[in-house]
């Protein structure tokens, strides 16, 4: 009778003393949090972005299309990134680099994260974006048609429509984390720094809040322009190139189209950073008893 109680300890304890596990489960906590919370943001932000205009992709109409395939996709890629991160920073750290080289560990780790979470995140994204603007009524709508190509394109080219935009979506995101998550670990050994010879383990859910708020619309305002190419390119009705994309906003609209939707992307990655880092901390801490 004593090896059923014991047994659960020993699992429970398991849980709280593996950083792979806490990451998976507090990384999709965070996701799925951040993503259905600021949604209609990231609506808007679409719809402004896009080709055929605000109003014409639905203005302020419908601003929780497609929260399907972001409801479906979060969780695993926010896990996925999470997961590859920790792993990768817990290498670099274990070899004492120095500030510099745990500044780099940090950007690889980001980056390799983000890779890793572009294999859920793309198709994902294609799907959403299409309903957000307005192009199909529902996320499942989207996909179905895409699937429905296989009658007549086959199987490889539906692959290549889920992962339309594969290429500049990691162009977007690698110079994102890169920006944004040394910031973030900065902040916070600077404020574990603060507090003396009485340093905690790791900072408060609050304090990874404010820090991942500040260096997410730090890294938002930056990347934007690579936003709207990424944006343009899954809603396009046929395949272009990047470079096509990008000559042909220059030359109709001008470059202030690379900025369109600053305001949007930035409120929603500040709020967003502050959810999904706050929440990312809180699970993660209280998953590891601190």
């Amino acid at each position: 009778m004593e090896d059923g109680p014991r047994a659960m300890d020993n699992r429970q304890s398991a849980l709280v003393d593996s950083p792979y596990l806490r990451s998976l489960l507090a990384g999709g906590i965070a996701g799925t949090t951040v993503d259905t919370s600021l949604y209609p943001l990231d609506t808007l932000k679409t719809r402004l972005q896009s080709s055929a205009g605000f109003w014409a992709s639905g203005g302020f109409r419908g601003v929780y299309n497609g929260i399907g395939s972001a409801v479906v996709g979060s969780a695993p890629g926010a896990a996925l990134f999470f997961v590859t991160y920790e792993s990768v920073k817990k290498h670099f750290a274990s070899r004492q680099l120095g500030s510099y080289g745990e500044a780099g560990g940090h950007m690889l780790a980001a980056s390799l994260g983000e890779i890793a979470a572009c294999a859920v995140r793309v198709p994902t994204e294609v799907v959403k974006q299409r309903a957000q603007a307005g192009q199909y009524p529902t996320s499942l709508t989207a996909l179905t048609s895409i699937l429905n190509q296989r009658r007549t394109h086959g199987l490889f080219h539906v692959w290549r429509e889920l992962y339309r935009g594969w290429s500049i979506t990691v162009l977007r995101e690698v110079p994102f984390t890169v920006i944004q998550f040394p910031l973030w670990e900065g902040m916070k050994k600077w404020a574990l720094r603060q507090r003396g010879p009485t340093t905690p383990k790791d900072v408060t859910a609050a304090e990874s809040a404010v820090f991942g708020s500040i260096s997410g619309a730090i890294a938002a305002g930056l990347t934007t322009p690579l936003d709207v190419l990424k944006t343009r390119l899954m809603l396009a009705k046929q395949r272009e190139s990047v470079l096509a994309i990008t000559s042909k906003i220059w030359q109709g609209e001008g470059g202030k189209a690379f900025f369109r939707g600053i305001g949007p992307r930035t409120m929603w990655i500040s709020i967003g950073g502050a959810v999904f880092l706050g929440s990312y901390q809180w699970a993660s801490n209280l998953l590891a008893g601190i």
